[in-house]
């Protein structure tokens, strides 16, 4: 099924404006491939019938299954470990007596752009690890959200294959994890009690939240976007991080050297100024 130029370019304009995917020609092909089967379940022979379906859907249901079609949800629990190992030695133990000489116990750290689940569920073990006992009288958890809900289905799930888990540390593989059938590891109960999942645009003009996060990831997300969609993005995360918060980013990402709003740490993290 062919696509003409201005098929492409209508496409191209609405996923970059919706979801701010920057497709360049280059994925022109790779998003013929990925749409055939699906605009013939839908009974379309043409793009622009599909498109058109796209602009006029009011359920947003097209276009959840185009978001899912081309976003990429590959990842494994502990990817870039070194986040993980700061988050445990340094940034959460700096939040934690921040909040405590300022006697609130509401700890507040958003996944954005969770994908299937690896990054939060870790993040909630780290927490638990490290406040152990008194995890319980703390108002943690992870807020996680994507776009894609087919990731977040699988997320909600939480079972995993074996070498999806492998690049844990052996503690955490046996202390959180249960058996499933087939071979696979299943995120234990109470964790998983610890992660709310929601789908969330982030292209939305405004974020919904009242209150800002101490520690906010957004990693391997902005790699698909251009600069002045990431530029926005930043700017509306800066807005709702706390003084003091840090926000990671994936390693293949940087905020750039002429960006203001937070101060460099080390590569792909960040620190907001102010506390």
């Amino acid at each position: 099924m062919p696509i003409s130029d201005d098929e492409f370019g209508a496409l191209r304009d609405l996923i970059q404006k919706r979801f701010g995917i920057n497709l360049t020609e280059q994925k022109r092909s790779l998003l013929v491939g990925r749409l055939q089967k699906l605009m013939r379940t839908r009974g379309f022979s043409a793009f622009q019938q599909y498109i058109d379906f796209l602009i006029g859907d009011k359920s947003e249901q097209g276009l959840s299954e185009l978001v899912d079609l081309i976003s990429t949800n590959h990842t494994y629990f502990n990817r870039e470990k070194d986040h993980f190992t700061y988050f445990l030695e340094t940034a959460l133990p700096k939040v934690i007596e921040r909040l405590k000489q300022q006697n609130r116990k509401d700890l507040r750290i958003w996944c954005a752009g969770s994908s299937t689940g690896e990054e939060p569920y870790t993040l909630v073990m780290l927490m638990m690890e490290y406040l152990g006992a008194d995890y319980k009288n703390w108002d943690a958890g992870i807020l996680a959200t994507d776009i894609s809900d087919r990731a977040l289905s699988a997320a909600r799930a939480g079972v995993y294959d074996q070498d999806r888990v492998e690049q844990l540390p052996v503690n955490l593989r046996n202390k959180y994890f249960t058996s499933a059938p087939n071979g696979k590891l299943a995120v234990r109960e109470d964790v998983k009690r610890e992660a709310t999942y929601r789908r969330f645009n982030l292209m939305n003009s405004s974020f919904p939240f009242k209150n800002q996060f101490q520690i906010i990831f957004c990693r391997n997300v902005m790699i698909y976007f251009d600069q002045p969609t990431r530029d926005a993005l930043v700017a509306r995360f800066h807005k709702h991080t706390e003084p003091g918060g840090y926000f990671f980013i994936g390693h293949s990402e940087t905020l750039g050297r002429s960006q203001s709003l937070y101060n460099y740490i080390q590569p792909a993290l960040y620190q907001k100024g102010g506390a």
